[in-house]
């Protein structure tokens, strides 16, 4: 059993969430921007179909990238250096979150709703969500978009056109928050292609102690320069390695 919230943005300890659905923490709250900020405080996101109610998770272990220490195999790293897609931010935000809600199977379903995909863009409107977009010939091919608060990034979803286009602009999310000095990417679920690129899995009491700490340091929110990513030298790169297509893992809930 688990609690169902009402009120003031208010969550039980994360030590209560279940075993089994892996993190399942509560039910009924609000996408407004104060039960968000309260969640992703705290190490917690909204996931639930159309039709349920809005249920909280925060599963243990928690899957967490470094944004110094992704790595990149070689043939990625040569379609960064052939900057084959023009890499944006923040300009088409809400069309990322679209193109991420689509079905990636014929008869699939989607948690990205459309009273997720309203609250997202909120946040965005606010300065805490964000979008990376690649683009070839003026049309979007690919991209992702998550959360920032303080010095932690919240990965939420990706989509990809085009061979490579996600991974592109994952490798770009890397290098952009680096260079703001975040200290975390928050990854949420366990994937082989996330492990092989450098994602690592941490205890749910050690991810949420950082957050005490990360969300309160860094720039204050705020709209990232928006347009082209440039200046980015990929030939100056970390050790090869492989990466994979999705940022987290989160398909469709099922109960």
């Amino acid at each position: 059993m688990i609690p169902w919230l009402a009120g003031a943005p208010a969550f039980p300890p994360l030590e209560s969430a279940l075993v089994e659905p892996n993190g399942l923490l509560a039910a009924g709250g609000a996408l407004t921007p104060e039960w968000l900020l309260a969640a992703y405080h705290r190490g917690i996101f909204p996931w639930f179909s159309g039709g349920e109610p809005i249920l909280w998770w925060s599963p243990d272990p928690r899957l967490v990238l470094t944004p110094g220490d992704v790595r990149i195999r070689r043939s990625l790293l040569k379609v960064l250096r052939q900057r084959r897609f023009e890499v944006r931010v923040d300009t088409a935000f809400a069309a990322v979150m679209a193109e991420c809600a689509a079905p990636r199977e014929p008869e699939g379903g989607t948690w990205i709703t459309p009273d997720i995909q309203a609250a997202y863009h909120r946040m965005h409107e606010l300065g805490y969500a964000h979008s990376v977009e690649c683009w070839r010939e003026g049309e979007l091919v690919g991209g992702l978009y998550g959360m920032a608060v303080g010095r932690a990034f919240f990965g939420e979803s990706m989509f990809s056109r085009e061979t490579d286009a996600s991974k592109v602009a994952l490798a770009h999310l890397a290098r952009l928050l680096e260079q703001r000095d975040f200290a975390v990417i928050d990854c949420q679920m366990t994937t082989p292609h996330l492990l092989s690129m450098g994602a690592r899995e941490i205890r749910r009491s050690e991810f949420a102690a950082g957050l005490e700490r990360w969300t309160r340091e860094g720039e204050p929110p705020g709209q990232w320069p928006s347009g082209p990513l440039q200046g980015i030298d990929w030939n100056h790169n970390a050790a090869a390695g492989a990466t994979g297509e999705h940022l987290c893992n989160r398909t469709t809930p099922t109960l």
